[in-house]
Parts: C-alpha cells; sequence; structure tokens
C-alpha cells in the first residue's frame, strides 16, 4: 500500500567542494514509517525514490538516510526552488509518496 505524506519543513543548506544543496528534514513519525515500509527496496546510499509536490511543483526524487539529521532528507533543487519563490530558511509545504 502506497501511502502519501504531507509535512511543512524549513529549507537547510549543506555547502560542499561540488556546491550548496537545500533540503528538508522529512519528520521522525514519516521517516519511521518510510524506513520500515521501504527497507527491502532501497537504492544506493540507503536512498527511497519518491515524487514530490510543493505548490504547482511536482517531480521524481529520492530521500535519503541522514545520521547528522536523524531522519530522511529530501533535496529541494533549483528549479524548485526558484518557481516556488523558496530559499533557505523558508518553509515548505511538502506532499511526497515513496514509489514502489
Amino acid at each position: 500500500m502506497t501511502t502519501t505524506y504531507e509535512f511543512k519543513a524549513s529549507l537547510w543548506r549543506w555547502d560542499v567542494h561540488q556546491g550548496v544543496w537545500l533540503f528538508v528534514t522529512l519528520p521522525n513519525k514519516i521517516t519511521d514509517e518510510i524506513d520500515e515500509e521501504y527497507s527491502g527496496l532501497r537504492a544506493g546510499f540507503g536512498s527511497v525514490k519518491v515524487s514530490v509536490s510543493i505548490g504547482e511543483t511536482t517531480w521524481e526524487t529520492s530521500v535519503f538516510p541522514s545520521k547528522e539529521e536523524g531522519g530522511f532528507i529530501l533535496p529541494i533543487k533549483k528549479a524548485v526552488r526558484k518557481s516556488e519563490g523558496l530559499d533557505e530558511g523558508s518553509t515548505a509545504s511538502v506532499r511526497l509518496t515513496p514509489i514502489d
């Protein structure tokens, strides 16, 4: 059974030598449910494929486990941030569905 999750989260910045990435951290309850439901379906780096909507923008990507953040993290690509007027510190309303 595929579940769609909805939550609000603030965008935070991760600087690496390849550039700057912005992410949101999934709430603990959602992380726990995805972790349990999709533990056998994970791809590289423990990722889980998802369909995501923020505002009018929908795309497919993956969420990744992060020990530092204590849960799954979701990268918010530049095109989405631009079209939805988001930046570091902005709060995004996220609709996320894992893809089998």
